[in-house]
């Protein structure tokens, strides 16, 4: 499914994110702040957005299930995971805008300030595909080293530091917060206040071997699973 001709899909797509994304973008800032531009080129930017909206949207899927296979390049995913989000908004407002100005030569006051907070959107998004593009260039080009993806049984790739269960227990706060599940140790910290069920979920997991609790909730799904790689530290021994 993200595999074309044996190549990964995900490198394939970025190409059409970080050209199509931008594109539309900036022709929509152009088209908000020039009103002359935005007979012949407001649609056209507003399509630009579109596809590269869902090209990011691909992208991001595609490069989880890339990084469960080659490993996790933690900077680049925590951005490129925002990037689709953004991405969307911005449509979302520019379409608007679209329609309120469509038609018109004189903008009503509703489509100015739909028009300048879409513009603003558009300016956060080329930066956020400026510092994705970047993340993901510098993970593949400059020497930074992804996450060890899980082994067949859960565990890790060979070759890793290890830790025993008595050390997790150690880290058993929000503060300095370990798990086990499976054969792998994950320091979690940082995803205790970032957990989209609460930090109180993850905060009493602390310190245990969470394996059973982990699939009770997460079994199959491919995104927690992706997610947890992330903070992956070593082998449980």
């Amino acid at each position: 499914m993200y595999d074309v001709m044996g190549l990964p899909l995900h490198p394939l797509v970025v190409h059409a994110v970080v050209v199509l994304l931008p594109l539309g973008a900036l022709g929509l800032i152009a088209c908000v702040v020039m009103p002359r531009w935005r007979r012949g080129y407001a649609g056209l930017s507003v399509l630009g957005l579109l596809a590269g909206t869902g090209a990011a949207w691909v992208a991001a899927s595609a490069g989880h299930a890339l990084a469960e296979k080659v490993g996790t390049p933690v900077t680049h995913m925590a951005w490129g995971d925002w990037l689709p989000r953004l991405a969307t908004l911005t449509l979302v407002l520019a379409a608007v805008w679209y329609f309120l100005q469509r038609g018109t030569d004189q903008q009503s006051t509703l489509a100015r300030v739909v028009g300048i907070v879409a513009a603003v959107a558009a300016v956060a998004t080329v930066a956020l595909t400026a510092i994705v593009g970047h993340s993901g260039a510098t993970a593949v080009w400059g020497g930074s080293t992804a996450v060890p993806v899980a082994g067949p049984s859960g565990g890790a790739s060979s070759g890793s530091e290890s830790f025993t269960l008595d050390q997790v227990k150690q880290h058993n706060s929000a503060g300095d917060c370990w798990v086990a599940i499976n054969d792998g140790v994950y320091d979690v910290t940082e995803w205790v206040n970032q957990h989209p069920g609460g930090p109180d979920k993850i905060m009493s997991i602390c310190g245990t071997d969470a394996t059973s609790a982990f699939e009770a909730q997460h079994s199959g799904d491919q995104r927690p699973e992706s997610t947890l790689t992330r903070f992956y530290i070593g082998a449980l021994t």
